[in-house]
């Protein structure tokens, strides 16, 4: 397409200086319809091969196919994620997902990765019927041996990783961790987080207090997952306010994948407007 181009380039460069000669020296009307055809196909096509043979050479040159390319730009993103959250992710039933930088392993170099898809013979590299190179097997490849060899590539990804399987009775009245604990446990459980919510509600009734703002709670966050990083226990203050409430099961709204730092708004709009003058007055009566 390239040899064809150069044609047409020199026919329409010798158009282009013969273009003040009177219209019935040169070709017809339908003839330059067609020049201008070909060369805007001939154009586009020649433009588009050029960018899938850069495109090839660097994949031939990295090692790296599209799917791998997607897994490296996936694992650098789970990696900037996971430096602002300590270094650790969110997972399926609430664990916790500790990301480290991996390196590609199948990377030995550019001209190792060209050997290894072209052959060793540069020859036969421009020669479209030559042999592909062999391989034993096309389950075991080279690595640059940047990691230990029980690294796994692609790394794990929070956001992929299957949800543990309960075995579920539908006529047991408790699904919920139904094979952990027993029943009486259960029970008990529950009793404990009733009160819980009880000593939470009543607590609530006389006095309403500012939430803190999202700047401040996202900066305690931080400090808390570092603080647990350094085997610290973390501060009690991050489990109150209205993201710390639970449900009769002690599911959270952050155990089915809600941003609670994100889902609560400071203000007070959801406050009757009674309650809060109450509230006010009661705040600014001197204390007896």
């Amino acid at each position: 397409m390239c040899y064809l181009e150069f044609f047409l380039y020199i026919r329409a460069l010798f158009l282009w200086e013969k273009r003040t000669l009177p219209s019935y020296l040169g070709p017809s009307a339908t003839q330059l319809v067609f020049l201008f055809i070909l060369i805007v196909t001939n154009s586009l096509t020649l433009f588009a091969i050029l960018l899938l043979l850069v495109r090839n050479m660097w994949v031939v040159g990295a090692n790296v196919t599209t799917i791998e390319g997607w897994e490296i730009e996936r694992h650098a993103t789970l990696v900037r994620r996971s430096k602002v959250l300590g270094g650790f992710l969110d997972g399926p039933d609430g664990i916790k997902v500790r990301i480290v930088r991996h390196e590609f392993p199948y990377d030995i170099g550019i001209f190792q990765n060209i050997q290894q898809a072209l052959g060793a013979n540069p020859l036969a590299w421009l020669w479209p019927f030559a042999a592909t190179p062999t391989n034993t097997s096309g389950l075991h490849f080279e690595t640059n041996g940047f990691e230990s060899p029980g690294t796994s590539w692609p790394p794990p990804d929070p956001d992929r990783m299957p949800r543990r399987i309960r075995n579920i009775d539908p006529q047991h009245p408790f699904t919920y961790n139904d094979d952990a604990i027993s029943d009486q446990d259960h029970v008990q459980a529950f009793k404990q987080r009733q009160q819980v919510d009880y000593r939470r509600f009543t607590a609530g009734h006389s006095v309403f207090v500012r939430r803190t703002p999202f700047g401040e709670r996202y900066e305690n966050q931080i400090l808390d997952r570092s603080e647990i990083n350094r085997a610290t226990p973390p501060d009690s203050s991050r489990t109150a306010g209205e993201e710390a409430w639970m449900n009769s099961e002690g599911e959270r709204l952050q155990d089915f994948g809600v941003d609670e730092d994100t889902e609560f708004y400071d203000g007070e709009d959801d406050i009757p407007l009674s309650q809060l003058l109450l509230s006010k007055r009661q705040a600014a009566r001197p204390d007896d």
